[in-house]
């Protein structure tokens, strides 16, 4: 039987990973051209607050992740599941959630970089570098996916661990007894 504790809790870690992932998005760096004391040109940057909310998102989904594969043990340790469509789920959710699960972290660890990295004097362009629209928010959109698979994994994990046979005890006939 699936938990709901720790549904709620996955859920909990995964919108808060969401909600910072769209705040970073909405909070990106821009920047403007001013010339210093000898004309000059350079950018100054705003502040640098997405960098810290992308980072804090891809943590929550981090833990999120780390949680779900802990209490599932990550289907390859835990105990055999019983052969259902459950079990077919379950093993096409965990790639699923794998997969992106990574897409995720990468756009936001990307993101979170490319955001704190200013250039400084312009070059011969006169653009001041800024992070593209839209890495963060797709960030956003993997995590949630990522959030959906892993809540759906555990759910069809838990169907497919229930009610396994227990083997311990008289398993049937025995070599003694032929």
């Amino acid at each position: 039987m699936a938990s709901t504790l720790l549904i709620v809790a996955v859920f909990v870690l995964d919108l808060i990973a969401f909600s910072l992932a769209v705040a970073a998005e909405r909070r990106r760096n821009t920047g403007r051209v001013e010339a210093d004391v000898n004309n000059n040109g350079y950018c100054v940057y705003e502040s640098d607050i997405a960098t810290g909310l992308g980072a804090g998102a891809l943590v929550m989904l981090l833990a999120s992740q780390l949680l779900v594969m802990a209490v599932t043990k990550c289907l390859c340790c835990g105990r055999a599941m019983r052969p259902s469509k459950s079990r077919s789920l379950a093993i096409f959710l965990f790639v699923s959630t794998w997969v992106f699960f990574i897409i995720a972290e990468v756009c936001l660890l990307a993101a979170a970089i490319r955001n704190a990295k200013h250039t400084g004097y312009l070059t011969d362009s006169f653009s001041c570098k800024a992070l593209r629209k839209g890495i963060f928010g797709a960030g956003a959109a993997f995590i949630l996916f990522t959030g959906i698979a892993s809540e759906f994994y555990y759910i069809h994990h838990s169907k497919a661990s229930d009610g396994m046979p227990s083997l311990a005890g008289d398993a049937g006939v025995t070599m003694g007894r032929l």
